[in-house]
């Protein structure tokens, strides 16, 4: 079987990102997969303070919160799926605390081939995506995975604004052509 981890960026239970992320998940083949998912709603973990003593020290993070059981998490998923509000062209700093916090040699021990992007905004401008996109694409190409794909939906502010949104369809066939193949 192989191990999917989907993380959830956005502190609001319920909204857009989560609808747009359990339209990924719907579309998994559960009887070929492992999900877990991380939602930042259900996590406390502090910013990367840049202290370094993970590598100076070869060891986890010194702040003790949530980040440990994340890494435990993330070290067998051959998938992630990171799903996110854009924030002013960003990611939520909830899921950037995260992000950031991967800068450890631990990450080096996980099995990660694969990223996914699923990413949902309330603005509708051509380039509100832009930013993220060109981030994920660094992460691919330093990484060296394979890029699953990426979901885009715009004009969704208010709690709920997706439904209907042909990006939950889009969302679940990826689930069923990046995750089923195995």
């Amino acid at each position: 079987m192989s191990k999917i981890a989907v993380l959830i960026g956005s502190p609001r239970r319920g909204g857009n990102t989560d609808m747009l992320a359990q339209a990924f998940i719907d579309g998994i083949d559960k009887q070929k997969n492992t999900v877990e998912i991380i939602s930042v709603a259900d996590v406390k973990v502090g910013g990367c303070t840049g202290c370094n003593a993970c590598y100076v020290n070869n060891s986890l993070c010194v702040q003790k919160d949530d980040m440990q059981d994340i890494y435990n998490k993330l070290t067998d998923a051959e998938t992630i799926v990171i799903a996110t509000p854009i924030y002013f062209y960003g990611i939520s700093s909830q899921l950037k605390s995260i992000v950031d916090r991967l800068h450890n040699p631990i990450r080096n021990t996980f099995h990660v081939k694969k990223l996914v992007l699923l990413m949902v905004c309330a603005d509708t401008i051509p380039t509100v995506f832009d930013s993220v996109v060109t981030m994920y694409q660094s992460v691919l190409s330093y990484f060296s995975l394979q890029n699953g794909g990426i979901v885009k939906a715009d004009g969704v502010k208010e709690k709920g604004d997706i439904k209907g949104n042909p990006a939950l369809i889009e969302a679940f066939e990826l689930a069923r052509t990046v995750c089923n193949n195995g």
